[in-house]
């Protein structure tokens, strides 16, 4: 599971780092570039964008080379022979670190900025995606309670961020580079499993969730960009009955929570908020979905 080929942030930050002191590539070197460089794929976002997840080694999680980026490059290769990964992204990336930098994972700059760069660099660069909001409020749902007037804030700044970033984004990659974004699942939703208070707040959350989904829409829409209903997906709306392999009677919307994340493994590797190899799979399968959409 760990990753053995991820094009890591310190081979990133040497390649690019010197456009983002001296700018953009030549007008002729960029045509030289798109006739000659095969197609890249570029993965902006948290920790779901480079596949964190749990493992023997690293119980706690780190990148792996099963998240849904490398499932969609593989089915994409179908519609862009020899499509090239590269992932800046970085764990608990908010789109306030994504524009002005200060994450854990670059030193230099902001991932905006090296993403810019990159396609500045990477005129063959055919496709984006971007996985951003999450992180805005995850520190609004703690102890399973739900800080309203966080969750008000959290939205608030990325109704306004996120179009920023969209808009850098389209201006170094043009009107040709595909650029899809990426909804949001509820990882909280296993709180169900935790008595009357835990199943009380599930509920609370899967209405956050939604307007955090609701605002990254909006704000994908305006700018002309479809998003991946990864809600969809995990069935995070649907409350029929379903029984868990252990016999519990739950919403079929925690019973895939269970199913998708590690949230609901107990021991070393558990309680973990992300994705598992079947759920990044699925994740893809959304995006792949609207990309076939035009």
């Amino acid at each position: 599971m760990r990753r053995q080929r991820f094009l890591g942030r310190a081979a990133v930050a040497t390649s690019l780092g010197v456009a983002l002191f001296t700018g953009a590539v030549g007008l002729g070197t960029s045509a030289h570039a798109a006739a000659t460089e095969p197609p890249y794929y570029l993965a902006l976002g948290g920790s779901d964008s480079v596949g964190f997840q749990p493992t023997a080694p690293v119980p706690h999680g780190e990148r792996t080379d099963e998240g849904y980026a490398d499932h969609l490059v593989t089915a994409e290769r179908a519609r862009w022979d020899d499509l090239r990964l590269v992932q800046l992204g970085c764990p608990g990336e908010t789109t306030l670190a994504m524009l002005d930098g200060g994450d854990r994972c670059h030193a230099v700059g902001s991932q905006l900025a090296l993403a810019g760069s990159f396609l500045r660099q990477h005129p063959s660069t055919v496709l984006v995606t971007v996985d951003v909001g999450f992180n805005d409020m995850v520190h609004c749902l703690g102890h399973q309670q739900i800080d309203e007037s966080c969750v008000d804030a959290a939205l608030g700044d990325i109704r306004v961020q996120l179009p920023q970033i969209l808009t850098a984004l389209r201006t170094a990659g043009g009107p040709s580079v595909r650029i899809v974004g990426v909804g949001h699942y509820d990882p909280y939703l296993a709180a169900y499993l935790a008595g009357p208070d835990g199943k009380a707040f599930a509920a609370q959350s899967v209405d956050v969730i939604t307007r955090l989904n609701e605002a990254l829409r909006s704000a994908y829409a305006a700018a002309g960009i479809p998003m991946a209903d990864v809600a969809a997906a995990f069935d995070m709306g649907s409350d029929e009955s379903t029984t868990l392999p252990d016999g519990n009677v739950v919403p079929l919307n925690v019973a895939r929570t269970c199913e998708l994340t590690w949230v609901c493994v107990t021991g070393p590797l558990g309680h973990n908020k992300h994705p598992n190899t079947e759920g990044y799979r699925l994740i893809s399968e959304a995006i792949s979905d609207e990309l076939a959409k035009s």
